[in-house]
């Protein structure tokens, strides 16, 4: 009698682990479903104006560029994906692309749209509220607020080898050494203390090129980036081709199911 009993025992513990296991199973598959289908909205929502969108000068034409090929990333990481993080790091890449359709719209004077959900990092790295030019090694590197012939690359503002850089329109891509190389050279906290200092809209820790560390994204809503017009209060951010945020050119994932990014 007792053997039964133990039989029995053991026969209901191993029912429970399974049906345990098989819900853990089905719980996974939901988040997973439900994350990608969170994902795909964007990513659509992407596609359907990188289409239906042509530039008329330089800034528009770089931000729908550089939009496209966001587009063609979040669709190829969402193909991919195999955890609801790694579906949300698709969607983050689509955002990014959503920043430089409002780029883009805003450089061409037009309606930018819908408001646009914030992206890692975003809130942290602050934004350009006024026109500067620095010297750096050899070069004059411009940032503004605004869109124009001497600032046609956008970045809308986020994390880049650890530290955050600020939205707004620059004269050049000049973070993506720091991209890809996966680290800033030794000349590059002259050029955030000569970029930002002092400026309203960067945070004191960001102007003085602090490293936020590998995790340094913030979670914030990025309300603050997405209203405005093409004025001197504009807010959105600068990203070239050369990439940053959560995008690396690839579209695929990177080490640790992470998208390639730092």
């Amino acid at each position: 009698m007792e053997i039964v009993l133990i039989i029995l025992v053991i026969a209901a513990v191993a029912l429970l682990v399974l049906r345990s296991k098989k819900n853990s199973a089905a719980a996974a598959e939901t988040a997973l479903a439900d994350a990608k289908a969170d994902a795909r909205q964007s990513i659509e929502r992407l596609g359907g104006q990188v289409y239906n969108l042509i530039g008329t000068d330089t800034p528009s034409k770089q931000a729908l560029a550089d939009a496209s090929e966001r587009n063609i990333a979040a669709g190829s990481q969402i193909d991919q994906a195999t955890t609801p993080e790694q579906a949300r790091l698709a969607k983050q890449t689509a955002l990014e692309g959503l920043y430089y359709i409002r780029a883009a719209r805003l450089a061409m004077g037009m309606d930018p749209g819908p408001e646009v959900q914030g992206i890692d990092g975003q809130q942290q790295a602050g934004r350009v509220t006024e026109d500067r030019k620095v010297d750096f090694e050899g070069r004059e590197i411009a940032a503004s607020p605004d869109p124009s012939d001497r600032t046609p690359n956008y970045y809308p503002g986020g994390r880049v080898a650890g530290r955050p850089v600020p939205a707004g329109w620059y004269s050049e891509p000049w973070w993506r050494p720091a991209l890809v190389a996966g680290a800033w050279g030794m000349g590059s906290m002259f050029l955030f203390s000569a970029m930002f200092s002092g400026m309203a809209g960067v945070p004191e820790e960001t102007a003085a090129g602090e490293d936020m560390g590998a995790d340094g994204s913030d979670g914030g809503s990025g309300d603050d980036y997405n209203g405005g017009d093409s004025g001197g209060d504009t807010e959105y951010g600068a990203m070239d081709d050369g990439g940053g945020g959560m995008f690396d050119g690839g579209g695929d994932f990177g080490g640790g199911g992470d998208f390639g990014g730092f």
